[in-house]
């Protein structure tokens, strides 16, 4: 009898179990506990035949079935997660709503549902709804530090009373959350860096430009608007005029993301406010902005998208340090007028310096260095002008010490 009983089990109950359990992927850890032990129980059963047992095997796979429709009643949902903005400044709390609405024709269970925020999962429980009824939480993400933060998706959770199986369904499409850094408005004065040069001449010659430089004999494909009449009636051969080419107002951002050259995370919170600052008082003044990391350029066509970008910048000890990071401005830097080099307190003074000789000599190179423990001061690499910036405030007074 013991022999049949097990063969019955081996053959039907546990196979059922394992075409239910697989593809819901409805077994918790304490659920293939009592499953192991049912099995465990079933091979001493038939071994030693021990009818106690088949009887602990039994009553396991008794409370697993049982456990079964807890998990099986379905449910349909309209999950919607509504932020009162999508985009918050570090410190500032984030609110949102979570709202479920019963879509289906009939009453729908109360279940518990997850929307995850970043690496936290908070639960929140949703009673039995009538068709077509709703059921909003009102919440607050804390936002202390820069992120791009993931919400969602939405998962609703439903178990048994003894927490052997559990369903997870999911009901909604994950959004995003940008946390950014803290900026300051900078005035005019603080981007002069950028109007002092504009318009200056450079010694590379261009065929069309503002600044004229001299004449040169026609050379077939020149531009014949730029013919110089005159001259040619009087040589009989055809002159071209030739330009200078002249700086635009073009600032190149070099943002050190290498977590040895900060002295703190705290620090280099301080660095992403200082140079998004900048660049964002020059793309709102107008002005050509091309901002770049270790790990490439970053997309700033616009004021909103720098912020979007810095929210997500992060340090890595395997990032290339400043030093090298100049190597990546030359090409960037071919058609600039100031590179500003940003960093932290921890930054070898020599890097700083090999960073800015890699800059054209056309181009003029600055440094605005992060530290919090110093005070706010000017101190002259060469022909490279570094200023350390102690806080956000003194950001305004460091960029005039840099123009005067």
């Amino acid at each position: 009898m013991i022999r049949r009983a097990v063969d019955l089990w081996s053959q039907r109950v546990v196979p059922t179990l394992r075409r239910l359990a697989v593809p819901l992927r409805i077994g918790t850890a304490l659920g293939w506990s009592v499953a192991a032990l049912a099995v465990a129980s079933t091979v001493f059963a038939a071994v030693l035949g021990w009818a106690e047992m088949l009887a602990i095997a039994v009553v396991c796979a008794a409370v697993l079935v049982i456990a079964v429709p807890f998990v099986l009643r379905s449910a349909t949902y309209r999950v919607t997660v509504e932020l009162a903005s999508s985009r918050v400044v570090v410190g500032e709390p984030a609110a949102g709503r979570l709202v479920v609405r019963n879509v289906a024709h009939r009453r729908s269970p109360s279940t518990r549902v997850q929307l995850p925020v970043g690496q936290a999962r908070p639960e929140f429980a949703v009673p039995g709804l009538a068709p077509d009824a709703e059921h909003d939480e009102l919440f607050t993400i804390p936002t202390q530090r820069r992120a791009v933060l993931t919400l969602g998706p939405v998962t609703s959770v439903r178990s048994d009373p003894l927490g052997l199986l559990q369903r997870r369904v999911t009901w909604s499409e994950p959004t995003e959350l940008y946390v950014h850094p803290r900026v300051v408005p900078l005035d005019g004065d603080t981007t002069g860096i950028l109007r002092d040069l504009e318009g200056l001449p450079t010694r590379d010659l261009a065929d069309d430009d503002v600044s004229f430089h001299a004449l040169r004999e026609y050379v077939p494909g020149d531009d014949l608007r730029h013919v110089h009449w005159r001259s040619t009636a009087r040589t009989g051969v055809t002159m071209i005029r030739q330009f200078e080419q002249t700086r635009r107002s073009h600032l190149v951002v070099a943002l050190s993301t290498n977590d040895a050259e900060y002295a703190s995370d705290d620090e280099f919170e301080l660095a992403v406010s200082v140079a998004g600052s900048v660049g964002l008082s020059a793309i709102r003044d107008g002005k050509t902005v091309t901002f770049l990391t270790p790990r490439g350029a970053l997309a700033v066509r616009t004021a909103g998208q720098l912020l979007d970008e810095l929210a997500g910048v992060e340090t890595d000890p395997a990032d290339r340090r400043i030093g090298e990071v100049g190597r990546s401005v030359v090409s960037a830097a071919a058609s600039a007028s100031v590179v500003l080099f940003v960093t932290g307190s921890a930054a070898p003074p020599a890097d700083i310096r090999a960073a800015s000789l890699r800059v054209p000599p056309t181009v003029r190179p600055l440094c605005l260095r992060a530290a919090p423990d110093e005070s706010l001061s000017r101190r002259a690499l060469g022909d490279l002008a570094m200023v350390s910036v102690p806080d956000l405030p003194a950001l305004r007074r460091g960029m005039r010490a840099v123009t005067a």
